[in-house]
């Protein structure tokens, strides 16, 4: 009797899609980056093919890597006072997209990330899709494959910034209708740019730009999590006893 080798769902998808998509797998999770002229034929494929029925979109979100990779914290050492504050000065919203830091880890800035869930298969799939215009940054909209990404979507251009061609009613979803920018992109303050008092002279309430100083407060770093790097090596001792 003859047997179906067993294949990982990062093989399927290098064998079905070969150059189109880049496969990359970590901590047990697949990954795929496409181009955004593919996303709407490889959608399709992905859920209604057999070896893939990527049925249910968990979730879209945008994502804006401005500053990628650089923190400004310094986290290996510690006073008695405490880590610091911002040492290096380069936190974002310090410095335009044209002005970061040239050893950023990613040459584009905004993408949209989407997760996928095949309930028939029991897997998962996460694409990336970047955006090819950092000043007008769009991407087809998914809407037609699952109509659930609608409200997805209207979030994603509310806080990013990202248009979504095709998108049947794309409009702010969660900040007001005459609210100016986008509050989750990396140059945005995270203390506005309007602030609004009560005038004693005039009578009335009054909008100026922000008189706030602005400060970092939290840190953002990129390093390892001990408690995965432990799970992947008791993973990794479990297989090779088994």
């Amino acid at each position: 009797m003859s047997t179906i080798p067993v294949t990982s769902l990062a093989e399927r998808l290098a064998a079905r899609f070969g150059d189109t998509l880049q496969v990359s797998s970590a901590r047990r999770e697949t990954t795929v980056e496409l181009a955004a002229a593919d996303l709407p034929s490889v959608a399709l494929a992905l859920r209604d093919e057999q070896g893939f029925q990527f049925s249910q979109l968990i979730d879209l979100c945008g994502i804006d890597y401005l500053g990628y990779g650089i923190d400004e914290w310094d986290t290996e050492t510690v006073t008695a006072t405490g880590f610091s504050r911002g040492v290096e000065g380069q936190a974002m919203g310090r410095f335009s997209w044209a002005e970061r830091p040239r050893d950023a880890n990613e040459p584009r800035r905004f993408a949209v990330v989407i997760h996928l869930l095949s309930v028939e298969l029991n897997q998962r799939l996460r694409l990336r899709v970047f955006c090819a215009d950092d000043t007008l940054p769009m991407l087809p909209s998914v809407t037609g494959v699952w109509p659930v990404a609608n409200w997805f979507e209207r979030e994603a251009f509310d806080l990013f910034g990202i248009l979504f061609d095709g998108h049947p009613d794309l409009r702010r979803i969660l900040t007001d209708y005459g609210f100016v920018g986008h509050p989750f992109r990396k140059d945005f303050p995270l203390i506005g740019n309007v602030e609004v008092r009560y005038d004693a002279e005039q009578k009335r309430v009054i909008y100026q730009p922000v008189t706030i100083e602005p400060r970092v407060l939290v840190p953002r770093v990129i390093r390892d999590d001990a408690d995965l790097l432990q799970a992947d090596a008791e993973a990794a001792d479990h297989w090779r006893q088994n």
